[in-house]
């Protein structure tokens, strides 16, 4: 049996998805949290330089590290199932993973700003602006999918956009997902999951 070792900041954000398809899997995996990198305290400053991308987040397996959350999203997927049937399904897959990142980079974009003047006046762009802009055309592709983000069943990609979203809902503070119905029901589909279930009873508490 091998062994999962995930290590990410203590936010759902990007690192999310993953647990929630080491989840979906079955997987037992240790869930190491670092405080986030904004907080000046935390140790993430000081143990950056020991992960070979100064990133997170990284999945050990066995002790092997892999980066990149996408990459590691699809390397589950494979074992899990959550993969498409053919390479244009995968596109279709990616597709969408690669605009969740965009989103989440704007959002990471802000945290990492210091001015506070600016930082204000981002955020108010990204949550009057840019948040619905992405969560308008996913809604309307989860519509036209049979309530899924690609090709007309569970991939990846929907485990991994829940977990950012709720992210970015925590943000915002609003509820965005009760503004789209359509994403709405496609977070309650997913955690409704049997072994997702049990992880979100469990999982720790996070700021956002």
């Amino acid at each position: 049996m091998p062994t999962y070792k995930l290590t990410y900041f203590d936010i759902k954000g990007l690192g999310e998805g993953i647990r929630l398809i080491l989840s979906y899997m079955g997987k037992d995996f240790e869930d190491n949290r670092i405080a986030f990198a904004t907080d000046p305290t935390s140790p993430w400053h000081k143990l950056k330089s020991e992960f070979k991308y100064g990133r997170l987040p990284v999945l050990e397996i066995d002790g092997q590290p892999i980066y990149q959350s996408s990459a590691i999203c699809r390397y589950l997927a494979n074992e899990a199932g959550l993969l498409g049937a053919n390479a244009w399904e995968n596109l279709q897959i990616d597709i969408i993973a690669g605009s969740v990142k965009d989103l989440a980079a704007e959002l990471m974009a802000i945290f990492r700003d210091r001015n506070a003047d600016t930082k204000v006046e981002k955020m108010k762009v990204f949550k009057e602006k840019t948040v619905p802009f992405y969560l308008s055309i996913y809604d309307k592709t989860v519509k036209d999918n049979n309530g899924y983000l690609a090709n007309g069943k569970l991939s990846w990609v929907d485990l991994w956009f829940v977990g950012c979203a709720e992210t970015v809902e925590a943000v915002v503070e609003e509820p965005i997902f009760d503004k789209y119905t359509n994403l709405k029901a496609l977070k309650d589909k997913v955690y409704a999951l049997p072994n997702i279930k049990k992880w979100i009873d469990k999982r720790p508490k996070y700021r956002f």
